[in-house]
């Protein structure tokens, strides 16, 4: 077919709701918990048992397999023109240990399913599609998170990533190693000319505003701080309210900071504290120590740096007032990810194409096209989870829904690859 032939073909084009419910039904009976959930955690023997599963399903449909030093899989279905750049999707099999049906399950096999109904359809493209299975996106058993994509775009040293750790001491290269999946083939990102994402939105606002897909824009730049707060621990009868350096009344004060601080930066703002610890943790002792994680987010790089200017600020007097001695050490910096507006724009137009009610929306958390869109051109397609709920066994989303999703999917893909490196004709 002439690329206005197939327009016109697939307008009307697709996927197979059942088939990908039972897809993705088949791969949760791999590390299936009591509850519902599944726990298939990067490098095990169920996560083995799960690639293989993938590469089987690939291979059915007449796609090339390549593994890299990572073990990220590529399946690649080959497109009319083999000199134009590759139309990617994906995202990972593995799951947190008490984890859901859908998260980054979904990506992959949805890519998937756009690669079967190409094939039952017998549309071929002029750009080659390829689906890709990101190792260790979670990050539970091998810090960090998003490991395989990161390596593979080069944001990660590899040989720092496979010297990581488990909880038992085993290292990821070893793990690799042992289910078979420390491959050789070296793919390079020049490769890519458009990346999209499938997920789940892991968070409540399509479900709020019954929008179907969230047309992911960016994602929210993250920064981690540990605060260390210290004064003086003293009996709690004794002592009167005035003449007490508590460290916990400083903690609960910039608590309340950071949360003021974050909904002074809406609608991208976000900040958490996620942990804290208190020391000596006696029910009759003023608490001399506490340790305290601190999250904030946001879309834009000068809203972030403005909300740690605060942030800095508010410990300085909160600790101060208290009399307490404060550290604050940084933890992480993710800067904000602004996805392309080409592929935006594609998944924009699949969804009005396909009348799917849509907003543009921000991700909160890390996605592999985090990293792959700072090397390739990348775009995310969301879609709503019951609740909101995610990295939980009672993670829920509707066949409906991501049925909508992967149709979205398999028209920006097909946009895309009809489009790139166009110039060369």
């Amino acid at each position: 077919m002439t690329p206005t032939e197939i327009q016109s073909h697939t307008t009307a084009l697709r996927t197979d709701k059942d088939r990908l419910w039972k897809a993705l039904m088949d791969l949760a009976k791999l590390g299936a918990t009591p509850k519902g959930g599944v726990n298939r955690q990067a490098l095990t023997e169920l996560d083995r048992q799960a690639r293989e599963l993938f590469i089987e399903w690939c291979r059915a449909e007449g796609c090339n397999i390549r593994i890299d030093t990572i073990g990220n899989i590529f399946a690649q279905r080959p497109g009319q023109d083999p000199s134009r750049s590759t139309v990617m999707t994906g995202s990972h099999l593995d799951t947190q240990p008490t984890g859901g049906k859908f998260d980054g399950c979904f990506g992959v096999l949805a890519g998937l399913e756009v690669i079967r109904t190409l094939n039952q359809h017998n549309i071929q493209t002029q750009a080659p599609i390829e689906v890709v299975a990101w190792t260790n996106e979670e990050g539970c058993r091998f810090p960090p998170c998003m490991m395989g994509s990161g390596v593979f775009t080069g944001q990660l040293d590899r040989e720092t990533m496979l010297a990581q750790t488990d909880s038992d001491g085993i290292t990821a290269g070893a793990a690799l190693e042992k289910i078979g999946y420390r491959g050789s083939d070296a793919i390079d990102t020049n490769e890519i000319g458009a990346y999209f994402e499938a997920h789940i939105e892991q968070g409540p606002i399509l479900e709020d505003t019954g929008n179907t897909i969230g047309v992911v824009i960016g994602a929210l730049g993250q920064r981690w701080f540990d605060l260390s707060l210290t004064g003086v621990e003293a009996h709690a009868g004794p002592t009167p309210m005035a003449l007490r350096k508590d460290a916990m009344m400083g903690a609960a004060e910039v608590a309340q900071a950071v949360n003021r601080i974050a909904n002074a930066y809406q609608p991208h703002g976000r900040g958490t504290v996620g942990t804290i610890k208190l020391h000596p943790g006696s029910r009759n002792v003023i608490p001399g120590e506490v340790a305290m994680s601190i999250d904030q987010r946001h879309l834009e790089p000068e809203a972030l740096d403005n909300m740690t200017t605060e942030l800095k600020a508010a410990i300085k007097e909160i600790s101060t007032r208290h009399g307490l001695a404060a550290e604050l050490t940084p933890a992480a910096d993710f800067a904000p990810e602004y996805f392309d507006r080409t592929c935006v724009n594609a998944v924009r137009n699949a969804a009005q194409r396909l009348s799917c009610s849509h907003m543009d929306i921000v991700s909160g958390a890390g996605h592999d096209a985090i990293f792959v869109g700072r090397v390739a051109p990348a775009a995310m397609i969301f879609v709503p989870c019951e609740n909101g709920i995610s990295h939980n066994e009672s993670e829920n989303a509707t066949p409906d829904d991501l049925h909508s999703g992967c149709n979205v999917l398999l028209h920006a893909i097909l946009e895309s690859a009809q489009n790139i490196d166009a110039n060369r004709e």
